[in-house]
């Protein structure tokens, strides 16, 4: 299997490279772009070197390479996650503005109808940012804004940060066992434990 995986610089630098290790450790072919501001993030909120991130990918490109094979859609690959995704790149994929190599990949993801997935990153949402969401949703995309499953009790940011690459891996399709999934026994009443602290919680 073969996925693109682009990086920006929007906050969430652990996003992406907790996707580079789980796809490496799945045997996943993955081929990485970073934006320029992808770099920057991952030395703001990171201890991991650039170099370090590129070395995780099986092929690592420039932003500017735009003669790279992951540009043209002769290419052949399984999809493409953009984790995590900046609203100024959602925004240029969106109207089909492929000045980099992440928007041009992105684009050609899209007129292949392969998969898409972007990790957007913001909060609270403008209207323009849910519109260009929306519009790339009904184009093919999957919009997948980090949350967090709080039925799963995460105990650390890195558990957080798991459940998540989990997810995302999902949407492209691949077979995991990443995360802790729900499961029939989990399933609580309103008079269970669960719904007596949400009725605690509303008085």
């Amino acid at each position: 299997m073969r996925v693109v995986v682009a990086m920006t610089g929007a906050t969430g630098a652990v996003l992406g490279i907790g996707v580079l290790e789980a796809l490496a450790r799945l045997g996943v072919e993955t081929h990485l772009v970073l934006s320029e501001w992808a770099r920057a993030t991952i030395k703001l909120e990171t201890d991991v070197s650039v170099g370090e991130v590129r070395a995780l990918a099986t092929h690592a490109y420039g932003a500017r390479d735009l003669a790279a094979a992951i540009s043209s859609g002769s290419f052949r690959t399984d999809g493409m996650v953009v984790c995590p995704c900046s609203m100024k790149t959602l925004s240029a994929i969106r109207i089909g503005f492929s000045d980099n190599l992440i928007t041009r990949a992105a684009d050609v993801t899209l007129k292949e109808r392969r998969r898409l997935v972007l990790v957007t990153r913001e909060a609270p949402l403008s209207e323009i940012h849910l519109e260009n969401m929306q519009y790339l949703a009904r184009a093919g995309a999957v919009i997948f804004p980090p949350t967090v499953a709080y039925y799963a009790r995460p105990r650390s940011v890195q558990e957080v940060t798991d459940y998540v690459v989990g997810r995302v891996i999902d949407q492209l399709g691949i077979e995991h066992s990443l995360i802790n999934r729900w499961k029939d026994d989990r399933r609580l009443g309103v008079h269970g434990d669960a719904g007596l602290a949400v009725v605690r919680a509303t008085k």
